[in-house]
């Protein structure tokens, strides 16, 4: 499907009608449907390709280009007889005022569509079946019997009251109406559980997720007990596909090796931060590792240049406000822990960057560093001041200093500002250096000494 987003503004009533005038001012067309749950998978860098129906028209090339640039193969059907299914929302001030659908659902023909799935199946991880009942998924068994046959987990968000259809599936992910709709209203959460685990015996499937909306979810797995996780929500503004975030979460943690709870943790917290957005949209791994770390559940630790500008952008997106330090950091001691805890009060994200084994001997001499670069960059990152760890083999960290341009420069000891190496740079980019006292009676080097007189 094709979602089409039209943003206005609105100052008076129309003449000819009781409804407001919208003077539209930008169009923006996001992917919909079974295309959002790949545009998820390929936000949390998941190689993805998707299978669908679309009309002979402008919104399939619209959809195509949009999927191409994102990195995702379509593998599209054209069916001339019917418009690629296009959503139309107007909004203003934030409101969704009127919605207006395009769309005409028949059947496909299933031959089809299990071969168009059998040609993308090859070296897949996991296998999503999106079931909007449009008639894509016509022939739904075949399909899940086709996945399984090449054991391949395939995960189902499922569509009206047939679940039958959905026989044999990995993972099936309604929402409680849904479910209730098939299994029965449920007047505790025992008895969710019960009519839970009797649907999963029925239908052969080897776990199911009851999303709950504000309540969070619930994941049966078969000879598990049940796992009840709390909403991650603090604030909604639009529940636009966050079913299809929570099972393109599930489906790339599982293909990537976690097992089901540590998948369905990850999809509850996706979903608490894909609602806090206007419209369809999805999460990036970033996002995730950010509300993990403030939840102290980890989000933070070792990274790699590229990795870290990509974190860096994403707090930068969320307005926060990044500090770098730098060194060797060998023997650490408390001196450092109070150094690096003041510098990450200066801001929302530290960066910590230190030198490698290499670097350190030509500073310091053949005999450091006492602590290999692995060992030091492990301690760095388990401080719960820092948030981001990344090895550089250069004398200085200019280099990085430079990619990086973080908000706020620390460095410490008798330093002037513009004699730390990156200040001009940070300085120049609006940024600004700090100079933070070590604290006296501690120093790795006495600690050596020390050591080496005992």
């Amino acid at each position: 499907m094709l979602d089409r987003y039209l943003f206005g503004s609105t100052g008076r009533i129309s003449p000819e009608a009781p409804v407001p005038v919208v003077h539209v001012h930008e169009t923006d067309d996001r992917p919909g449907g079974a295309a959002n749950v790949a545009v998820n998978l390929a936000a949390l860098g998941v190689s993805t390709s998707l299978v669908g129906v679309v009309g002979q028209d402008a919104a399939a090339k619209s959809l195509e280009s949009i999927m191409g640039a994102r990195g995702i193969a379509c593998r599209f059907a054209i069916a001339a007889d019917r418009p690629t299914i296009t959503k139309t929302r107007v909004q203003s001030r934030g409101q969704q005022l009127i919605r207006l659908d395009e769309e005409k659902a028949a059947a496909m023909p299933g031959d089809a569509m299990l071969e168009a799935l059998r040609g993308a199946m090859a070296g897949a991880g996991a296998v999503v079946l999106s079931d909007y009942g449009k008639g894509a998924l016509a022939d739904v068994t075949a399909m899940i019997g086709a996945c399984r046959e090449a054991g391949i987990p395939v995960l189902v968000d499922p569509k009206g009251t047939d679940f039958e259809k959905y026989r044999g599936a990995s993972l099936i992910t309604p929402n409680q109406t849904e479910f209730e709709a098939v299994a029965g209203k449920s007047a505790s959460d025992d008895e969710l559980v019960e009519r839970a685990r009797s649907m999963m015996a029925d239908l052969q499937l080897d776990a199911l997720l009851v999303t709950r909306s504000e309540k969070g979810m619930l994941l049966i797995e078969a000879g598990e007990e049940p796992l009840f996780l709390s909403t991650q929500a603090r604030e909604v503004f639009d529940v636009t596909g966050a079913g299809d975030t929570v099972i393109a979460t599930l489906a790339a943690a599982l293909a990537s090796g976690q097992g089901l709870a540590s998948a369905a943790a990850l999809a509850n917290i996706a979903a608490g931060l894909v609602v806090r957005k206007i419209g369809v949209a999805s999460v990036t791994p970033g996002e995730i590792s950010a509300a993990l770390h403030q939840r102290g559940q980890g989000g933070r630790g070792l990274v790699q240049l590229d990795a870290l500008l990509a974190l860096v952008g994403e707090a930068h997106g969320r307005n926060e406000k990044v500090i770098m330090t730098n060194g060797c950091f060998d023997v650490l001691h408390a001196g450092h822990v109070a150094y690096l805890e003041e510098a990450k009060s200066l801001g929302d994200r530290l960066i910590v960057a230190v030198n490698d084994d290499d670097s350190v001997r030509r500073l310091k001499g053949e005999s450091r560093p006492i602590n290999a670069l692995e060992d030091r960059l492990l301690v760095l990152a388990g401080l719960a001041a820092v948030d981001w760890v990344v090895p550089f083999s250069e004398d200085t960290p200019a280099r990085l200093i430079e990619a990086v341009l973080p908000d706020v420069l620390v460095k410490g000891g008798d330093y002037r500002p513009e004699e730390i190496v990156g200040a001009r740079e940070v300085l120049r980019n609006g940024g600004e250096v700090r100079v933070l006292a070590f604290r006296d009676g501690h120093s790795s080097s006495r600690i050596i000494d020390r050591l080496k007189d005992e």
